[in-house]
């Protein structure tokens, strides 16, 4: 027994001993409650000096956010803590000051855009319908807006990608330089400047009416670069080996490109050329200059003017009455709704032709 004992006592002085000392920390609820002391301490100061704006307020609630969180966490667990603390808390705050104009835009657009969206309202236009009266809707602006963004996609898609094709699998010297510099630069333009330049060339030089065909010309200006861009980067990551084990076994290198090097990237130039049309869906510059506007429906893009959604919205507003801030209150909403989904089906297409991983 005597000897069990002894043993015993030696494995346990023999034992590592575990350290007591331990780095303090504050609980994990910390950023909760200093989030709703900086919100009441923000409040009563906004209250105190009669500050009447709630944007205010919140400014105020997060400078005492981040301010407390450093402070506090330099106390408590040291500088270097306190440092880390810090840029977690900018980049939390400067992550909410983002987010919050687009929620109150959401939200707002929501709210008004509602009331009179209907189907009456997306199945009618404006013929006959009173400016100062409700009723009417966007079918012909629908259409428009339709037409123009597939006729200007039908323009730009070919010409962006056969352009980056070039750039990736043959562009080299002064032209392929030369081309990348102008890419770089229309990305640029204003798009007031590309309607500008269909209007002194196809109305003002070659003498052709207002139209729909028009203002896509200017739209596709404007989605060109986009399409180069994105379609470039994509077929940039198409590995090198995949094309020379192609030219290995004596295959063209315009059927490599055209059976290996754009099969492979077709996911990722989808998506930029869907990216590209979100993108110019709202255009409305080039959209007054050249298709100026109509209130009857028009299917013929190429003949007389025509409307389209951005159009639609900046006509009802300058009208000045209630009845209309509703109907571009709506039609904004739709083309929120459009531009939405086609965000939607890009990463759609992207994560359906991403490649399978295995394990």
């Amino acid at each position: 027994m005597n000897d069990i004992m002894v043993d015993k006592t030696t494995d346990f002085a023999s034992a590592p001993k575990t350290s007591t000392l331990r780095q303090p920390r504050l609980p994990a609820w910390s950023p909760i409650g200093l989030v709703a002391l900086s919100v009441l301490l923000g409040c009563g100061i906004g209250i105190a000096a009669d500050l009447d704006s709630k944007i205010q307020w919140g400014l105020i609630s997060a400078i005492l956010f981040v301010g407390i969180t450093f402070g506090l966490t330099a106390k408590v667990e040291g500088k270097r803590q306190a440092k880390d603390r810090l840029a977690t808390s900018l980049v939390w705050v400067c992550f909410l000051l983002a987010i919050v104009p687009l929620a109150s835009l959401m939200y707002e657009t929501i709210d008004r855009g509602s009331k009179v969206l209907d189907g009456a309202f997306l199945s009618h236009s404006m013929n006959g319908v009173l400016t100062t009266q409700p009723g009417g809707g966007i079918y012909h602006a629908i259409i428009g807006t339709l037409e123009q963004v597939g006729i200007a996609t039908l323009i730009a898609a070919p010409i962006g990608l056969l352009t980056a094709v070039y750039l990736v699998e043959y562009g080299r010297g002064k032209l392929a330089k030369a081309v990348t510099f102008f890419v770089d630069v229309m990305t640029g333009i204003p798009s007031i400047v590309a309607g500008l330049f269909i209007l002194s060339l196809w109305i003002i030089i070659l003498d052709f009416d207002y139209s729909g065909f028009a203002g896509a010309m200017a739209l596709a200006i404007l989605m060109m670069p986009v399409v180069v861009r994105s379609t470039e980067e994509m077929l940039k990551l198409v590995p090198n080996e995949l094309r020379e084990a192609s030219l290995a076994l004596g295959v063209p290198k315009w059927r490599t490109i055209l059976k290996v090097v754009l099969p492979t990237a077709i996911g990722g130039i989808t998506t930029g050329v869907m990216l590209a049309i979100a993108r110019i869906a709202g255009e409305t510059a080039p959209i007054v200059l050249l298709v100026f506007g109509e209130k009857v429906i028009n299917n013929n893009p190429f003949e007389g003017a025509q409307s389209s959604l951005p159009f639609y919205i900046y006509e009802q507003w300058s009208l000045g009455n209630e009845a209309s801030y509703d109907r571009a209150w709506a039609a904004a909403l739709v083309l929120i709704a459009f531009v939405m989904i086609l965000n939607l089906v890009a990463r759609g297409i992207a994560r359906w032709k991403a490649p399978k991983t295995g394990r």
